[in-house]
């Protein structure tokens, strides 16, 4: 061979190996991270959560009154039942007992 092919092939081979360094140099290897779906809501825009409507009380009062009546009456109720008459307003009192305390709980909890 002749050494200007060689020299050539040589230049060749080392701009090639220099070409392939720097490309590879501004590049990462890494994925970059998908961008936030919901721009508004990224973790540096964190906006404190609306104030919640107030509790009525006096409502939460009257709820809290009924709930305790209807409990009050359910042992005698349940009385009856032991004696194998079975008063038919029991079940709809369970079930508004339940609701209200559901409805309490509700809110009053955060």
């Amino acid at each position: 061979m002749k050494p200007c092919r060689l020299a050539q092939r040589l230049g060749l081979s080392v701009l090639l190996v220099a070409t392939i360094v720097v490309s590879s140099r501004g590049q990462s290897h890494f994925p970059l991270p998908p961008e936030a779906a919901d721009k508004q809501n990224t973790i540096g825009d964190s906006k404190p959560a609306p104030h919640t409507p107030r509790v009525d009380a006096a409502q939460l009062q009257r709820e809290a009154r009924e709930l305790l009546e209807l409990a009050q009456t359910i042992p005698v109720d349940v009385q009856h039942v032991n004696q194998g008459l079975l008063p038919k307003d029991t079940v709809q009192k369970l079930k508004r007992i339940e609701r209200l305390s559901k409805h309490l709980r509700g809110e009053l909890t955060p």
